[in-house]
């Protein structure tokens, strides 16, 4: 982990009104402190609020209690140092693939010729190669989601915020995409917070998997992922000691999920 503190959250909160009145809270002082350049994964029972953490830290929602802060500086709203993919897709309908992806590179003042030159290697990258000039009612929920991540990456925001993103994809490309993230998060340094079900993934991306409890969700436990990432995929998942933390984590998550069902 890296010494300095890029995001923080100190006994954060978040509280909805119930339709037939009262409140649900759905996070309950949650303290988290995300270092410059570390990858983090939040896990847990479904409902527990992880989605709703991550949208405190974008700033699309606002928390009831507690203080989050960016660099010092506390976080009030939307900001495109921090780049977000929800687990639904969001792309310009107007715009086709190559235009989708284009308009985050066109903010970022890049020449033309850099601009057409990346926009076509994130294409490559999620495998959508001569699909450029489509627009997103042409494509499936799966390549939608892929253009929405490339626009994303496309952004270079210092943040990535990431919401299941890559839960509609199908197996091999998900796995690409996992790579993908992999290499930009080594290459950049970004700072990088993502939420899945899929324990196996928080696994092979992170450096600390942190677990929340069954709503209101709070911050119960962490581990630590210590992974030799320079070897092959293959290698890597099929080692020792990728199954002795993938089952720690499962085993912390499933405690969780069961105590939920039984409420």
């Amino acid at each position: 982990m890296t010494s300095s503190a890029k995001i923080v959250l100190a006994g954060v909160g978040k509280s909805f009104k119930a339709a037939g009145g009262g409140e649900i809270v759905a996070v309950s002082d949650a303290s988290i402190t995300i270092g410059a350049g570390e990858f983090v994964t939040i896990v847990g029972p479904s409902g527990c609020g992880k989605s709703t953490l991550l949208y405190i830290i974008g700033g699309f929602v606002s928390r009831s209690s507690g203080t989050i802060t960016m660099d010092g500086r506390p976080i009030e709203g939307p900001g495109v140092e921090r780049g977000i993919v929800f687990q639904e897709y969001a792309l310009f309908p107007w715009l086709t693939v190559e235009q989708n992806i284009l308009y985050p590179l066109r903010r970022r003042n890049l020449p033309k010729n850099e601009q057409k030159a990346e926009a076509a290697r994130l294409i490559e990258v999620i495998g959508l190669r001569g699909f450029e000039r489509r627009f997103p009612r042409e494509l499936s929920g799966g390549m939608r989601q892929r253009v929405a991540i490339a626009r994303t990456l496309a952004a270079d925001p210092d943040v990535l915020l990431l919401d299941e993103p890559f839960g509609a994809l199908d197996a091999q490309t998900r796995e690409i995409m996992q790579d993908e993230l992999l290499r930009v998060w080594r290459a950049t340094s970004k700072t990088v917070c993502l939420i899945t079900h899929d324990v196996t993934e928080a696994i092979y991306l992170s450096q600390r998997v942190l677990i929340m409890s069954a709503r209101p969700g709070r911050i119960i436990d962490e581990v630590r992922i210590s992974l030799d990432r320079d070897l092959p995929r293959e290698e890597c998942e099929t080692s020792a000691a990728f199954a002795e933390q993938r089952n720690a984590v499962w085993l912390k998550v499933r405690r969780e999920a069961l105590a939920a069902a039984t409420r």
